[in-house]
């Protein structure tokens, strides 16, 4: 049988495994730190880039960014689009599931590679976005930060042409690819005129290195490192990996697929995160 479920009996029993009761065990003997991808976020209807099936797309780079007028319209165009989806999407149990370990003392907070700040909306108090958040914007000129939608509504009051796009079009950080950009305005900084950028991490960015820190006090101070829902192609996510793995303290990956990972992890459960998640929280009573 295929579709959902199958899907769904396929993670009972692998939740019903040994790999799985490993995890309680180690969950249930300490405290862990817990690093979450895209895999997280899918069951709220943010596609990810990299899963099994997920549309081969094109991300913006840092470097087209900065250097091609025709590239920012693109993206603030396109980001435009995604952000009034992507602003109503919401938590899902697996985001639930790790408030709830957080809360019971069972996990010393979330360092996530995701954008969508639903980790925060979920509850859970210590979260570190290791590679930004979409509902922030920052003047690479003089540093001022300014909220998404307020720039929003700059950008819709300069293209009052701008429509809300399809369910089906949007991208793993917010985007959609835009049909019209000829005579797109990009709004700039209110305060000196600067060039403005969403607060988060592009492909060809480096992590910063505050950010680095943060995540990285929260695996030296665990007992073990759980991975959810990440591929860690991303390599901010694989030097944690290796960081809890020279510390000795165990390395848990829960996604579904091969990850960059899996040779270096004591544990890897090919499962949904939302599903392995919920089941973790249920089984130690959080």
């Amino acid at each position: 049988m295929t579709g959902p479920a199958a899907v769904e009996r396929t993670d009972a029993e692998r939740i019903d495994s040994p790999a799985f009761e490993r995890i309680l065990e180690v969950l249930s003997g300490g405290v862990t730190a817990v690093l979450t991808g895209a895999g997280v976020s899918t069951d709220s209807g943010i596609p990810d880039y990299r899963g099994e099936g997920a549309p081969r797309r094109t991300p913006m780079t840092f470097q087209h960014f900065l250097g091609d007028d025709d590239y920012r319209r693109r993206y603030w165009a396109g980001s435009e689009l995604g952000w009034t989806r992507f602003s109503t999407v919401r938590p899902n149990a697996g985001h639930g599931a790790l408030a709830r370990l957080e809360a019971a003392g069972r996990i010393n907070g979330v360092v996530t590679q995701n954008v969508d700040g639903l980790h925060v909306r979920a509850g859970s108090r210590h979260v570190v976005d290791l590679h930004g958040s979409m509902s922030r914007v920052r003047c690479l000129t003089c540093g001022q930060e300014f909220s998404r939608d307020d720039v929003g509504d700059r950008i819709r009051s300069l293209n009052p042409w701008i429509v809300a796009p399809s369910a089906d079009e949007l991208g793993p950080d917010g985007d959609v690819v835009p049909e019209r950009l000829a005579d797109f305005s990009v709004p700039d900084c209110s305060n000196c005129g600067g060039m403005l950028k969403p607060d988060i991490v592009f492909f060809g960015e480096f992590v910063p290195a505050d950010k680095f820190a943060q995540a990285s006090a929260l695996v030296d101070r665990a007992d073990a490192l759980l991975v959810a829902g990440s591929s860690l192609v991303v390599n901010s996510g694989i030097r944690l990996l290796e960081r809890a793995r020279r510390r000795r303290i165990p390395a848990l990956i829960v996604n579904r697929g091969d990850t960059r990972g899996d040779a270096r992890a004591e544990v890897k459960l090919d499962a949904g995160a939302s599903e392995v998640l919920t089941a973790l929280a249920d089984r130690l009573g959080a």
